[in-house]
């Protein structure tokens, strides 16, 4: 499936796409007239949920998955 197909109006400016288990994830850094954001779309079996994320919040917002990663490695694998 294309996935600029149905990501609206304007097609993104870049894309990645993570593949996990059964989810796919699409980050999309798009523009429109307030500015430059990044869309987080999941895609679970074609039930979608995104998040909108302004640029602004960047690099907080990484900083922040990496001090979750550091606390799931501290505690270890669950599996």
């Amino acid at each position: 499936m294309d996935y600029q197909s149905h990501s609206g109006q304007n097609p993104p400016l870049y894309t990645e796409k993570i593949v996990s288990d059964r989810k796919i994830f699409f980050l999309d850094l798009k523009e429109n007239n307030r500015g430059r954001f990044v869309k987080i779309t999941e895609d679970v079996r074609g039930r979608r949920d995104t998040i909108i994320l302004p640029m602004e919040a960047m690099d907080e917002f990484i900083e922040a998955l990496g001090r979750v990663n550091q606390e799931a490695q501290q505690l270890g694998d669950e599996d």
